[in-house]
């Protein structure tokens, strides 16, 4: 992965906040080697390959790129941007087909569906929306991660957009990064949900399992999700809420942690899943309920904003009628439209 540049220097690469590990030296470590520290900050990486990123310029200290033996002084900010492994270049195109919902010359909008994978990694090299993309637009070969510049997860259904230039990369990477991205889901939640909220909650690795994200983390990044329930449900005598969801910031499971430690999990949800309620075993829907129905931004080029919509697909529209939901209550074109001009008064 490259590395991040400034603003007059090349494209930078795809963000997700994710991305880079940030480390705060004590003062304690002063005198000590930089790749021995990291070696015992980050024990789940070799030392070998620690010294291989801090070699190719991933890693930075106080902002700047330096040697493996450099002499920490103590209180430092480090960055480490983990590299990827030589089979993550190996990606193919594959005729994959892709519900495109607006492109041009310089971005490409696309309506992911569930159980698509945004990007090859361990156990998905192949079959993902970036093979997809390699397929129907060759050009994106030339650029960073095939032009894709924020994931959804594999089971979370929606909208996303993708850069079909380098310029276009750079300004919708500063466009995520100044959190100018409009985004909103529709989340369906086991629980009384109340009528609006904010949940301001760090979010990071939970130190007991590595596989999952936890809220309130003292080693997290900043995170904040508000909501707005549109509608009441109720399935085996168990009450559900639809909610409309949007991000502020744009974590690693963000909407999913958010709500669960609220006491509001996802129906479907296979690993967020406390207090989930007994009726939600015999619940016929299988993945986290959580779908992106909106998305604006500023066009890279002509600097407009643009606003694009779309209803959940069918498996979503099917549970529904299961949790006694009126089709009614999901959110219209017009309606979003007069929501985004009122966010923006």
């Amino acid at each position: 992965m490259a590395l991040p540049q400034t603003p007059d220097s090349n494209p930078v690469d795809y963000i997700d906040e994710e991305d880079f590990i940030a480390l705060e030296m004590s003062h304690e470590v002063a005198g000590e080697r930089l790749d021995k520290i990291l070696a015992a900050a980050l024990p789940d990486y070799s030392r070998n390959r620690l010294k291989s990123w801090v070699e190719a310029g991933a890693v930075m200290v106080d902002g700047k790129i330096t040697k493996a033996r450099y002499l920490l002084r103590g209180g430092e900010s480090i960055k480490v941007f983990p590299q990827e492994m030589p089979e993550q270049f190996a990606f193919s195109p594959e005729n994959i087909p892709l519900d495109i919902v607006y492109e041009d010359d310089s971005i490409i909008v696309v309506n992911k569906p569930p159980g698509l994978v945004v990007h090859p990694a361990a156990g998905n090299w192949t079959g993902t929306l970036l093979n997809g993309l390699l397929f129907h637009y060759p050009e994106l070969k030339l650029l960073p991660r095939a032009g894709i510049v924020h994931r959804l997860d594999k089971d979370t259904s929606g909208l996303m957009v993708v850069a079909r230039t380098a310029l276009a990369q750079t300004a919708l990477v500063r466009q995520l990064q100044e959190r100018t991205v409009g985004r909103r889901y529709l989340a369906w939640v086991w629980g009384e949900a109340p009528s609006q909220g904010k949940v301001l909650a760090s979010v990071g690795r939970d130190q007991r399992d590595r596989l999952r994200m936890a809220a309130g983390i003292a080693q997290g990044k900043p995170a904040a999700t508000l909501f707005r329930r549109l509608a009441k449900g109720e399935f085996a005598s168990s009450p559900l809420a639809l909610l409309e969801c949007r991000l502020e910031t744009g974590r690693t499971h963000q909407i999913r942690v958010h709500l669960e430690s609220l006491g509001f999990p996802l129906l479907g949800d296979p690993v967020y899943r406390k207090k989930t309620p007994g009726a939600a075993k015999t619940l016929p829907f299988h993945r986290q309920a959580l779908h992106a129905y909106a998305l604006s931004l500023e066009h890279p080029a002509t600097h407009e904003t643009m606003t694009w919509f779309r209803l959940p697909p069918a498996d979503l529209m099917d549970l529904m009628s299961e949790v006694a939901i009126d089709l009614d209550s999901l959110p219209t074109e017009a309606g979003l439209m007069a929501s985004i001009q009122n966010d923006h008064r």
